[in-house]
């Protein structure tokens, strides 16, 4: 290696074309059928090795690797150079492809039968040394990863799952093609409508004072198009919504946008149905049930605490609150709802475990987490039997048929925080006792969902999906009534404790949008601000139509078996929505901010 420092390195410089070669063939293509060949490989250095006389190089690109052999019995010169190369530079060889030795086969790689013995390379770029290994097993802090994520889609894992997601896509184009749906962009510069979570908005420069906002779906749209006579529509469509995040959010997000005319729940059902079964098919080669079973959000909410239930194990929650109504335990006695929870076996967790789950529900709005364990002997241990009566625990051990060995949870108060954090407990503790079939793909429709919902800040009653949803058959009067009681012709796709599709039947009448609107404390005025293009074109003879939206990042995480969003999409936010990679969101210039009209405060300087 001493000689090669010491000359000059004009020998090893970059070619900066390639010089009329083209690639063959790429790294995870040849097998023993190639033997003979000559081939041309392009990538990048994944290992070096000098193993005396000879050089191995593992050349990768996304597709996987091909061991190349520099050899000075072959080609002296190109062996000479070879002693120069490092882990990340990019080459293009050209060689025979030979098998392996005797004994040096690799059964775990598809071209572990050959390798390439090179008679000529190019090098095509040099690197710095990579601030991580571009490998699988190497643990690497998100942060740094998503700092050079150009480097971390180089991996493996990651480009193999932007392959299933281009699948994924093109499955469902394909599909929805077939159908006679009519792909259409709609606007991404579109009117603010604050219903749901807040907008993006985009300010104006010829219209200064004025905003658009970026759409948190193409929802008016699409029913706009269905007004239009398009009949069937789709979009693989961005979307944006500001809004806090988590492992399975994104300020902006992807979805497979879809609206049919002439239409009712069942035929959006089968061909949503179709669609998910056709791209789980045509991906990793899953087949799904032929019927994939119902459940109305009520049985959802009453066994499993969420609407998005994760049914690939048994744990059900149960309601006892009428077992402590005006009972000697008052944080009982005196709540709207309380729910229980019985993990059989679940009596080895240990204090500090039960400690962390009390910690895990308070992200969920508990205020705590009672619990009551049997020992092998029966007795009952917990910090609240002793407010118990006989007749309590009798009734208690009778629902739940409590056994030694278990565990019992409870959650009490409001109806939607107790069902909710027993709900992602019930979830993390099939994890903790891996009673879940990761292997498996359990999906189901949610349907019924109530039309509207309380939101106690605003006071109002709020739609649950949107306003645009129609209310069943003869429950519109019930807005008047009973506002709670209206039951939505909405449906949701769950997979595995993933809701990855939800519609709606929509309102298509002005009559029907009026009274919706009228429910949501909408008057008529607001109602022309903020959708007043809608209200018109619901006059010019709008067709009864509805339809679905996929998470398509969703949908990529179960096919991948991803842990995190932002392990499908090429180039993720942060929970703190910022681009570590390109550092935005960023400042901008007086001069821009001029030009929009637009003036910032200063920020107020941090007390000392």
């Amino acid at each position: 290696m001493s000689d090669i420092e010491e000359r000059d390195y004009e020998e090893y410089r970059v070619i900066e074309d390639l010089g009329g070669w083209r690639r063959t063939h790429t790294n995870n293509q040849l097998t023993a059928a190639n033997i003979g060949e000559t081939v041309c490989l392009m990538g990048w250095v994944q290992f070096r090795r000098d193993h005396g006389g000879l050089i191995f190089i593992d050349m990768r690109d996304r597709e996987g690797l091909t061991q190349v052999v520099f050899s000075p019995e072959r080609n002296h010169d190109v062996h000479e150079r070879a002693h120069a190369l490092r882990t990340e530079y990019v080459l293009a060889i050209k060689g025979e492809v030979r098998a392996r030795p005797e004994g040096m086969a690799n059964s775990n790689m598809v071209t572990g039968e050959i390798e390439v013995v090179v008679d000529e390379y190019k090098l095509l770029n040099t690197s710095e040394t990579p601030p991580f290994s571009i490998e699988d097993r190497v643990e690497v802090g998100e942060n740094l990863r998503l700092k050079y994520r150009f480097l971390d889609l180089r991996r493996p894992s990651l480009a193999k799952n932007f392959i299933i997601r281009n699948k994924a896509a093109q499955s469902a184009r394909r599909f929805l093609d077939n159908l006679g749906f009519l792909e259409i962009e709609t606007p991404v510069l579109t009117k603010s409508t604050p219903e749901g979570a807040r907008d993006f908005l985009v300010p104006s420069r010829v219209n200064q004072g004025q905003f658009y906002a970026l759409p948190q779906s193409p929802q008016l749209f699409k029913q706009m198009l269905m007004v239009s006579g398009m009949d069937r529509y789709f979009q693989i469509v961005k979307c944006f919504r500001d809004e806090d995040l988590r492992a399975d959010r994104q300020p902006e997000f992807t979805q497979i946008d879809i609206e049919m005319s002439f239409t009712d729940e069942a035929q959006i059902q089968d061909m949503a149905e179709g669609l998910v079964k056709t791209m789980f098919r045509e991906t990793i080669g899953v087949e799904l049930p032929e019927t994939l079973p119902r459940m109305t959000f009520a049985e959802a909410i009453r066994d499993y605490g969420l609407d998005k239930p994760d049914v690939r194990f048994d744990l059900k929650l149960q309601e006892a609150t009428d077992i402590f109504r005006g009972g000697g335990f008052k944080v009982f006695a005196n709540a709207e709802l309380v729910k229980v929870l019985r993990v059989p076996g679940g009596g080895v967790l240990s204090r500090k475990e039960i400690d962390d789950f009390t910690k895990y529900v308070e992200i969920y709005g508990s205020k705590g987490l009672a619990w009551i364990k049997v020992k092998e002997n029966g007795e009952w241990q917990s910090p609240i039997v002793k407010f118990f009566s006989d007749e309590e625990k009798t009734r208690l051990a009778e629902l739940t048929q409590i056994q030694p060995g278990d565990i019992l949870f409870f959650q009490a108060g409001p109806a939607d925080i107790a069902n909710t954090a027993l709900g992602y407990l019930r979830v993390k503790l099939g994890e903790r006792f891996e009673l879940i079939d990761h292997s498996q793909y359990a999906a189901l429709w949610i349907t019924d969902f109530p039309l509207l919902e309380w939101d106690p800040e605003a006071k109002r009653w709020v739609a649950r999906h949107h306003p645009f949803t129609s209310a069943q058959p003869g429950q519109l009067d019930t807005l008047d009534s009973n506002p709670g009681e209206a039951l939505a012709r909405a449906y949701d796709l769950v997979i595995n404790g993933n809701e990855v599709g939800g519609g709606s039947i929509r309102i298509h009448t002005p009559e029907q949008q009026e009274k919706m609107f009228a429910a949501l404390g909408i008057d008529d005025q607001e109602a022309r601000e903020k959708f007043g293009f809608l209200m018109d074109a619901l006059k010019f003879g709008a067709p009864p139509h509805g339809g679905i939206a996929f998470g398509l990042d969703r949908l990529v995480m179960l096919l991948t078996g991803a842990k995190s969003i932002r392990d499908v999409i090429a180039f993720p936010k942060t929970q703190k929505a910022t681009c570590l990679m390109t550092e935005a969101p960023g400042e901008v210039s007086n001069a821009q901010l001029r030009d929009l009209g637009i003036r910032l405060r200063e920020k107020k300087k941090e007390e000392a």
